[in-house]
């Protein structure tokens, strides 16, 4: 029997980034391109680009044009990685995918509902900022404001995020500072490669982040 997909995908913990990286190439065919790292220093770990204060240690790009660095090819991941082993994966989006960004909280409830409506879902991520990323296919980004507004929110009322052309996400298992580690909360497996559209799961999300900018404005009060 042959090895899957599923279980080609990187595990959570304890595999190579190196390896990470060439088989989200490979397996999925998504751009990949290494970012920054993290450095001990006197004890403690610090971002590699020097900054002391980096709101992101160890997970975002590094100087130089990153957009033209990202790689779909198995063997310039290698290639990229074998030069510093330590460096984050970052995925570019806009390109294979738009991810669309939501607190934690909102994420899992959004994710239960999508779930029980038996709504198709791609990978989501959620990172140790308390973030939830839902992949979805490109144009997302031009698209979301409008899907928003059609559902009776201000886009800038509520907690959702669209990110598509000249953005990134950090994928698993990359490590944000001393926070933890990049996860996966849905893993991308055969049964997900074909990507919704961000139309099929603007209405659970921005639904889910409804409930929560009400909830935060009565707290406020």
């Amino acid at each position: 029997m042959g090895v899957t997909e599923a279980a080609q995908i990187p595990g959570q913990r304890g595999e190579q980034l190196l390896d990470a990286a060439v088989r989200y190439a490979d397996e999925r065919h998504w751009d990949v391109f290494p970012g920054t790292w993290l450095e001990p220093v006197d004890g403690t770990e610090r971002c590699s680009c020097g900054d002391t204060g980096c709101a992101s240690p160890g997970a975002h790009p590094g100087p130089g044009d990153w957009a033209n660095q990202a790689t779909g090819s198995g063997s310039a991941a290698r290639r990229l990685w074998s030069k510093q082993p330590r460096s984050s994966i970052l995925l570019p989006t806009g390109r294979t995918f738009d991810a669309l960004e939501v607190s934690e909280s909102a994420g899992f409830l959004a994710l239960a509902r999508l779930e029980r409506m038996e709504l198709p879902l791609g990978p989501v991520t959620f990172t140790p900022d308390r973030r939830m990323l839902f992949f979805v296919l490109p144009g997302a980004s031009l698209k979301a404001p409008e899907l928003i507004r059609d559902l009776g929110w201000m886009p800038s009322a509520i907690d959702l995020v669209t990110r598509g052309e000249g953005h990134w996400v950090a994928a698993p298992p990359t490590r944000i500072g001393g926070r933890g580690a990049v996860q996966w909360a849905r893993r991308p497996t055969p049964a997900n490669r074909w990507l919704p559209d961000a139309e099929e799961l603007i209405s659970p999300l921005a639904y889910a982040c409804g409930r929560e900018a009400a909830a935060a404005r009565v707290r406020a009060r």
